[in-house]
């Protein structure tokens, strides 16, 4: 159980990790996807942040487990909110945040359990 907790929560990392250099380094994409959502640009470094702080969290969840417990809850909700806003706005564009919320999810519950 362990082996597959480390194996989806490296996974997570990298997801997680790769969407918050993406935002952080001023990638057109999120401010697009702001823009659709009617989100400030201004928030769009702080999402990304947050998902750097998300993938802090869960690499620093092998050390302290209950810093990767939270993280992967915090990036559940993220997540969750995320999926939110673009079914707030009518867009059906919600397989890349299904399948970051899967991960994450997954995370969780086998961070839970091992």
């Amino acid at each position: 159980m362990f082996a597959a907790y480390v194996t989806v929560t490296i996974l997570a990392a990298v997801f997680t990790g790769a969407a918050a250099v993406i935002y952080l380094i001023g990638h057109e994409y999120p401010k697009a996807q702001a823009d659709m959502k009617g989100i400030p640009r201004k928030w769009v470094p702080v999402l990304g942040l947050l998902l750097a702080a998300g993938t802090a969290g869960l690499l620093a969840g092998f050390a302290v487990q209950l810093l990767g417990t939270l993280a992967a809850a915090c990036l559940v909700l993220y997540f969750i909110g995320a999926i939110i806003a673009h079914l707030r706005v009518g867009s059906r564009d919600i397989v890349g945040g299904i399948v970051f919320l899967a991960v994450a999810a997954a995370s969780l519950t086998l961070g839970l359990l091992s």
